[in-house]
């Protein structure tokens, strides 16, 4: 396997250079949570980037934001440093128009994830999608108590009465916070949960969202160990979890899994 660049020194190359890329088997992350194929949950993994730049067949620069979601179903996913090293690698590199940039973007991360690859790229004169605060209810001023920053997914054991009527809820924090595996650097998030099932008791979720803080793990499978800890937990019928990433080096990711075939919305959450 290539060797990661996370957390050494590396030199910022300016011109076009697709072998910076560096997949990471997405198997090799999803064994440490027992995640086996066919895979529990249906999802999508958006990257936005906002340092984007080239220059045009004249040599003048130009600069866009870009959106890029390819499928949890891929093989692999991308290690986040190499993918800014590559996107630099654009700075000093010459092309005809935004959709040649578009197309050569498309064919390298498709082929580095083993799976088709959407791509948007936003002009400076182009509106991104507006900002959105969340939809539903916020954990986050609820009155408990928090002695144990340990992934403690015990939490989550009598969360749920099994004879009550079940709900539809939609249920967000921004408390959420993990940290990088390799660099340990901290790694900030809104995590939205939305679910049709028993209720959910919502003092023992944020609890074991919280539980997250000193935990050290790549932004997908934290994502994908909510979704499988609540499945087996809680057993809802219907259940997608959401977490929108605050931006490192230019890039934000946003990994969304359901038990649905959904598209979330790209919309930016306040800290983004």
């Amino acid at each position: 396997m290539k060797e990661w660049q996370l957390g050494k020194n590396t030199a910022y190359e300016t011109t076009y250079n697709p072998k910076l890329l560096t997949p990471i088997p997405r198997q090799l992350l999803r064994d440490d949570i027992g995640i086996n194929l066919p895979l529990p949950f249906k999802g999508i993994d958006i990257w936005n980037a906002w340092e984007l730049s080239w220059l045009n067949s004249k040599g003048m620069p130009q600069v866009a934001s870009a959106r890029f979601q390819y499928s949890a179903e891929s093989t692999h996913l991308i290690e986040s440093k190499s993918f800014k090293l590559y996107l630099n690698s654009f700075n000093q590199s010459q092309f005809e128009s935004k959709e040649a940039v578009s197309d050569v973007l498309t064919n390298d991360l498709s082929e580095i994830v083993n799976s088709p690859v959407d791509i948007t790229l936003y002009s400076a004169k182009e509106a991104w999608p507006r900002v959105e605060e969340g939809t539903g209810l916020c954990l986050d001023t609820l009155d408990v108590s928090i002695d144990s920053y340990q992934l403690s997914p015990d939490y989550l054991q009598g969360a749920v009465k099994f004879n009550q009527m079940p709900v539809t809820e939609q249920l967000y924090s921004h408390l959420f916070k993990s940290n990088c595996m390799v660099t340990g650097q901290p790694d900030w998030a809104s995590v939205f949960i939305s679910y049709t099932g028993s209720p959910i008791e919502h003092e023992l979720l944020l609890k074991y969202l919280i539980s997250f803080r000193d935990h050290q793990a790549f932004h997908e499978p934290c994502v994908e160990r909510i979704f499988v800890d609540l499945m087996h937990y809680c057993k809802p019928k219907e259940l997608s979890v959401y977490c929108r990433y605050t931006r490192r080096g230019g890039l934000d990711i946003n990994p969304f899994r359901s038990t649905k075939e959904l598209e979330p919305s790209n919309l930016r959450i306040w800290r983004q």
